[in-house]
């Protein structure tokens, strides 16, 4: 019969070549579970093509006093308009009480000229009209959308309409006095 001093002696000094068998195949399992996983998880990475739409830039140079253009940006339409200062002193000029979604202009436009907005109205996701100087304003000199009759000032907060909300500001900055990065 073996002396039970040894046998303690064995399992408190290093491990058995038992454990150190379940160990190795341990690590060899975890490690063969994050080889075939890395793949999926790789997957949730987003595509080189998100990314490169991720941000954009924008040349305001060619951009009068009073125009507006549209860009893309994440597949959605940016209104960037040059106001005019009649349009400034207009939407600074509104009590906050009036509105529906209470923002300060200064709050909306980092330099008061430039206002960069996301042009989806925020009640169904249409785009509204007034980037056109054909296209109809709205009784604010905004925006309009005309399929529920949303009304957005010239700072692009609603006035009038379903909509519940101002049309979205973008994350954006300013490169140059001539080129802002949107997103």
């Amino acid at each position: 019969m073996a002396n039970p001093a040894q046998a303690t002696a064995a399992h408190d000094g290093g491990g058995t070549r038992r454990d150190f068998l379940y160990l190795t195949a341990g690590a060899f399992g975890a490690l063969g579970t994050a080889i075939t996983v890395w793949p999926f998880i790789s997957s949730l990475n987003p595509s080189a093509d998100v990314l490169a739409l991720a941000s954009t830039d924008v040349n305001l140079g060619p951009i009068a006093e009073g125009q507006a253009i549209t860009v893309t940006w994440r597949g959605k339409p940016v209104f960037v308009r040059r106001r005019t200062q009649q349009e400034i002193d207009t939407a600074r000029a509104v009590p906050l009480s009036d509105l529906r979604d209470p923002e300060t202009d200064q709050a909306r436009a980092q330099r008061p000229q430039w206002l960069i907005l996301v042009g989806v109205c925020t009640h169904l996701g249409c785009i509204p009209l007034g980037q056109r100087p054909t296209e109809p304003r709205g009784e604010y000199g905004g925006w309009f959308c005309p399929c529920h009759g949303s009304h957005y000032d010239t700072s692009g907060r609603i006035r009038k309409g379903p909509a519940p909300r101002n049309l979205p500001v973008p994350g954006y900055t300013f490169v140059s006095d001539n080129n802002v990065r949107i997103g």
